[in-house]
């Protein structure tokens, strides 16, 4: 018998996360629980990781996530899930060293053959990181989840964060955009698309490297929220503007023509309705403004500065009345 895991997952990888504005007021007046060491990153800007210092020369980085099945593949999906999850640790300039499994499972309808594949491809992953993958913990869930909790280190004047920005400094991105529509199609029409599948499954490392390499300090991951989410999100920490000259952003082939069909998903829609409020978008129209806000899963880095092998979409400006510009 034949699976197609999408089926079994209300919305697909990172547009399956709690919409921006709802988990914002979710967490606001939540702050850190107070600890022996220092707190270097926390909950303050919604940065990608929290750190910790270790000594003067190093810090620990954690994070966890997971997510639904983003494609039918078990092992694709387990090998998309690790990469986006050791891409937390990437986009703050950080190296991953241990990982644990966080699997949910709905045993009674999906084959275990299926949760071992799914595993497998996060094995696979960790190996090509150099990172160990050591045990983790599962549940028996009604539907598939996957991910993983990572630590890593990172040398504290090394730190990429989302409140480091300086005027004057481009922007890059370091993947194209566009796995959301493309996953959507696939989700509806069961349409592999393998550009998609290996955008996703592409780890940060090589470009968080090169972006430490380069002196880059500020950046994060385009995930869930979208370019304009993330890129408001990094302009509201470092209190700048972005601006986006949206002839210049790199998309997927076959993603206008996702949108086209009307392949969107719900998460797209909402991070651009989200951000709607403090951007200027000129003259751009809808369908430019849905590719913008496009929810991606294991997306690039978008970082102040310019990084090989990266494609500059636009700069950070002083603060204006709009944390974005569209031109």
């Amino acid at each position: 018998m034949t699976f197609r895991l999408t089926e079994y997952a209300r919305g697909g990888g990172c547009a399956c996360k709690i919409p921006p504005g709802e988990l914002e007021a979710m967490v606001a007046g939540l702050g850190p629980s107070g600890g022996a060491a220092e707190l270097l990153v926390g909950l303050e800007n919604g940065d990608d990781a929290a750190v910790v210092r270790l000594d003067e020369r190093t810090g620990l980085v954690t994070t966890a996530d997971f997510f639904t099945p983003v494609v039918d593949d078990a092992y694709d999906w387990g090998r998309i899930a690790a990469v986006n999850a050791l891409s937390d640790v990437y986009a703050m300039g950080g190296t991953p060293l241990v990982a644990l499994n966080l699997l949910c499972w709905p045993r009674e309808v999906l084959p275990l053959e299926l949760a071992r594949e799914v595993l497998r491809g996060g094995q696979d992953v960790a190996r090509e990181a150099g990172c160990h993958l050591a045990g983790g913990h599962s549940v028996d869930d009604d539907g598939p989840k996957y991910g993983l909790a990572v630590t890593g280190l990172v040398r504290p004047d090394e730190l990429i964060t989302l409140d480091a920005g300086r005027a004057g400094l481009p922007l890059s991105l370091t993947k194209p955009l566009g796995v959301g529509v493309l996953n959507t199609r696939h989700k509806q029409t069961g349409e592999r698309n393998a550009a998609a599948v290996d955008s996703m499954t592409r780890l940060n490392r090589d470009a968080a490297r090169a972006a430490v390499a380069a002196g880059i300090r500020c950046g994060t991951d385009v995930t869930g929220f979208g370019l304009l989410g993330h890129a408001s999100k990094l302009a509201r920490a470092s209190r700048l503007t972005a601006v986006i000259d949206t002839a210049a952003v790199p998309y997927l082939e076959g993603a206008r023509e996702a949108l086209r069909d009307g392949y969107v998903s719900g998460g797209t829609r909402r991070n651009l309705e989200w951000v709607t409020p403090w951007t200027d978008f000129g003259d751009v129209d809808e369908a430019e403004r849905l590719l913008l806000a496009d929810a991606q899963t294991s997306g690039g880095l978008l970082v102040a500065g310019e990084v090989p092998g990266g494609t500059v979409v636009g700069e950070l400006l002083p603060a204006s009345d709009t944390l974005i510009r569209l031109r």
